[in-house]
């Protein structure tokens, strides 16, 4: 797992490189009334793929954008999303990232999330701990909701799920969190978990390569992961409350959604 997950760093520099290098050369196209990909997302994609299968040729993947769509089952996967944040990135806010995530029949053995405007290189093996710029990480210790600062995010359809979340922080500021944070890129979301700038994060829709790599950063950080249900996460969930264990029960309380 050493080697992967050394791999899957050198390879998510390398495309954070070209995220950074194309910012003022962007080609934009629609995939949907408020979902955005441009030619670096394709580009970037297609190094990563390209540099993983040198290495492993027989491992499968699955990516964002159109090539690779294995299953989240397979016995060897890589889960990539190559511009984390691309709403962000067309529109110039530094706020975007690199997810690699390997993983073994539906269980995530290795992720790095790498942000190429800090140079922070986020990441995780399971069982070994979480890393930023190789130094260990640990999630929050604060306890109370009124203690808090909570991210979460909106998926692109302006659906009753926008609704149901506009409603949970209604509810958590209520509860008076410090604050509520929406940076646009659930890869780093989860990561700010893992070392403490945000206490809690849900999002009530997600694709596994929104929070493959992350959400192992997030456990290996110590901190407790869900489902919006609160059943237990996985690589085919596609949702998630998120929080240091100590404040994960009464954050949860408050955003737990069984159903849209």
């Amino acid at each position: 797992m050493h080697e992967r997950l050394a791999l899957a760093q050198a390879v998510a520099r390398e495309a954070g490189e070209i995220l950074r290098r194309s910012l003022s050369d962007l080609e934009v196209e629609t995939k949907g009334a408020t979902e955005l990909v441009t030619r670096v997302d394709y580009a970037s994609q297609e190094l990563i793929f390209g540099r993983i299968h040198e290495r492993y040729r027989d491992d499968a993947f699955l990516g964002e954008e159109g090539d690779g769509q294995a299953g989240t089952d397979a016995p060897r996967l890589w889960v990539v999303d190559p511009l984390d944040g691309t709403n962000n990135y067309v529109h110039g806010i530094p706020q975007f990232c690199v997810s690699i995530a390997y993983a073994e029949e539906g269980g995530v053995r290795a992720g790095v999330v790498y942000d190429p405007t800090r140079d922070e290189m986020f990441a995780a093996a399971s069982g070994g701990g979480a890393f930023l710029n190789g130094r260990p990480i640990r999630v929050s210790e604060r306890e109370r909701l009124d203690d808090i600062i909570v991210a979460t995010g909106f998926y692109y359809d302006r659906d009753e799920l926008m609704e149901r979340t506009l409603e949970a922080m209604g509810r958590l500021f209520r509860h008076n969190v410090h604050g509520i944070r929406r940076f646009g890129s659930a890869a780093l979301d989860l990561c700010w978990l893992a070392c403490g700038r945000f206490d809690a994060y849900f999002e009530y829709r997600l694709s596994p390569w929104d929070f493959a790599a992350a959400s192992l950063v997030a456990r290996e950080a110590g901190g407790r992961l869900s489902d919006r249900s609160g059943a237990p996460l996985t690589l085919a969930s596609s949702s998630m409350l998120a929080a240091n264990p100590l404040v994960y029960d009464a954050f949860a309380a408050v955003v737990r959604l069984q159903s849209p």
